[in-house]
């Protein structure tokens, strides 16, 4: 299949998936505190990469190591808890639009610390994008006025480590698979996963004895394994083929699915809300007009 379909395959398949993580945090977040959350999404997540990846990880040489640990602490781990963190006080479909913002971010940073050019149409997509996510932020505010906005700041914080994360993907990691990459990530991880969760003091007997909190463990496996680790193979991949920009443009359609999953969750939105979903959409429509969509910058060739 071409490319240039396969993308826009994986570029849906990223929507609903991801746009299906913030309801899973959500109803996780019931019998888990955020800290264990965090843990075991990434503990889940990692345990199910390194089956599936350990011929990959092994194959991984000593100076790509770097950038693996890297881009799985700022790709994975710290957002996690900023994640979980941010969903005890805002909806997960506000979780799920304030995401919107990794795209603006991912181009920002890698014109500032990548010496990436940028396409007068890609700068003008990423913008209608962010106008379209803003109205649905206000639109938001005014519907949910009780909500606490501060921890949508953990939200944005995320979104700057996925930013920079995926221009490290693109720039320095383009000689690693997809799956190498996801699974060496997560290989780092494991260890420091468990130690947080030790620290929580969380119980195997508590969440055998009690249903609530085994059924928040199980939204969590499902977040970590979906969600999080068949979802980073294919991100990873979308990256790959395309381009930074293009592949963060999921976050464009993460939250209409967000939305969906709010409203079905008894959360309260108003049609402002659909409408400026519907400039997402056309925000990621002028991002991805341009033929060469994300070229480096000839004058310093990185």
């Amino acid at each position: 299949m071409p490319l240039k379909n396969l993308k826009w395959i994986y570029l849906i398949l990223l929507s609903l998936v991801w746009g299906s993580s913030f309801i899973l945090i959500k109803k996780g977040l019931i019998g888990l505190t955020a800290l264990q959350l965090g843990s075991f999404r990434i503990f889940f997540a990692a345990v199910f990469l390194v089956l599936v990846g350990f011929k990959q990880i092994i194959k991984l040489k000593k100076q790509q190591w770097k950038w693996i640990i890297i881009s799985g602490f700022l790709g994975s781990f710290f957002p996690a808890y900023l994640f979980a963190y941010a969903e005890t006080e805002i909806d997960s479909a506000i979780a799920s639009i304030l995401n919107a913002t990794t795209p603006l971010l991912t181009l920002i940073f890698g014109v500032l610390f990548f010496r990436i050019a940028f396409t007068q149409n890609k700068v003008l997509g990423v913008t209608v994008g962010l106008l379209g996510t803003l109205g649905l932020i206000f639109s938001g505010a005014e519907v949910n006025p009780d909500q606490n906005y501060l921890y949508s700041g953990l939200v944005i914080l995320a979104a700057g480590c996925y930013a920079i994360n995926v221009n490290i993907i693109k720039t320095y990691m383009a000689d690693i698979s997809a799956l190498g990459i996801a699974a060496g990530n997560f290989f780092v991880l494991l260890i420091p996963s468990i130690l947080v969760l030790v620290y929580t003091g969380f119980s195997v007997k508590e969440m055998m004895s009690d249903p609530v909190v085994s059924l928040s463990v199980l939204y969590v496996v499902i977040l970590g394994v979906i969600g999080t680790g068949i979802a980073l193979i294919i991100f990873n991949t979308l990256i790959q083929i395309s381009d930074p920009v293009f592949s963060t443009s999921v976050t464009y359609t993460i939250p209409i699915v967000g939305l969906i999953w709010g409203f079905l969750d008894g959360e309260v939105f108003s049609y402002l809300q659909l409408i400026s979903a519907l400039v997402i959409l056309l925000g990621v429509f002028l991002v991805n007009r341009s033929k060469n969509l994300y070229t480096k910058n000839k004058t310093t060739g990185l």
